[in-house]
């Protein structure tokens, strides 16, 4: 086997794997498809095994493939972060930060303190990668991490902001329509907002309230911002982050006494990364935007006017 196979070569791998087709991965990668296909050609000389198999519907990957696919993953995430730590060189705060949080958090908490750091520190580019999936810090897939769960591994640096509340909640309109209901059994009568897949995540929470069964759900959808829009617009009764809710004027919270789901709520990064002047300035940034979320949503909080 090829000892020194170059980096382009798993660079152009997970195009072809991502676009299933030589012609998407060109497009993607900025390069000729010709390319593209003696990349991947290369690849397999070097290996000495077939990577792609064509189909009707393009190249499909090998057992091969897939099994090689976290390990091209480790070495794009190590070579974007060498890309981050270079342009951060220099004089005051500067070159990239990589960010990573749930999808409801960076779309409805995270860009007003973005924007903040960036008009503090202009020379500073943020990178914000949204995913309900946990990114591994330690293998740099990002710099900082805004997480609802406490992070397990020693090497992170870790700062809790206190515990995020979801609750039920559902807009005036949907209730001046159907009524509001008294008990989490009267929820069997109504138009319910929640989830698609079923995790091992969810396996707890459904045992716990099994009025959330997915085939008692009228509106169903992974995304936690779609949920939040659906109840948004008066599509029936869901569960969303109560700081959130508070946004919406005349949103209702129903059943706060039988319904309460408290996250603790973790900003992280690299131990290695704490005297990085970009990602230190990112960290306090998010700890402080967090930290008023989690009292913005505190029963001692007024609702905004």
């Amino acid at each position: 086997m090829n000892s020194t196979i170059e980096w382009e070569l798993y660079r152009t791998f997970l195009g072809v794997l991502r676009e299933g087709s030589l012609s998407g991965a060109a497009r993607v990668l900025g390069i000729a498809q010709p390319t593209v296909g003696r990349h991947v050609a290369a690849l397999e000389a070097a290996f000495g095994l077939a990577l792609f198999t064509r189909s009707q519907t393009g190249l499909l990957p090998t057992e091969a493939a897939l099994a090689l696919r976290p390990h091209a993953q480790a070495i794009e995430s190590t070579a974007l972060a060498l890309e981050r730590v270079a342009a951060s060189y220099g004089d005051g705060v500067r070159g990239v930060v990589r960010v990573t949080a749930s999808e409801v958090i960076g779309v409805e908490v995270l860009p007003a303190a973005l924007a903040a750091l960036r008009r503090d520190h202009p020379d500073l580019k943020v990178e914000l990668l949204l995913s309900n999936d946990v990114q591994d810090l330690l293998q740099r897939e990002a710099d900082v991490a805004v997480r609802m769960t406490r992070p397990s591994q020693a090497q992170l640096v870790a700062r809790r902001v206190g515990a995020v509340e979801l609750g039920l909640h559902a807009h005036p309109d949907y209730l001046a329509r159907h009524g509001t209901p008294a008990s989490l059994d009267a929820l069997a009568g109504h138009a319910l907002i929640g989830y698609d897949r079923f995790t091992a995540f969810l396996r707890p929470f459904v045992k716990q309230w099994p009025q959330f069964g997915r085939d008692r759900l009228a509106l169903r959808t992974d995304s936690d911002v779609a949920q939040l829009a659906l109840i948004r617009a008066g599509a029936g009764i869901g569960i969303c982050q109560v700081a959130l809710a508070r946004r919406t004027p005349g949103l209702v919270r129903l059943l706060p006494e039988a319904f309460s789901m408290p996250f603790e709520t973790w900003v992280t990064m690299h131990e290695d990364l704490r005297d990085s002047p970009r990602c230190r300035v990112t960290f306090d940034a998010l700890v402080e935007a967090l930290s008023a979320h989690v009292r913005a949503g505190s029963p001692n909080q007024a609702p905004p006017a």
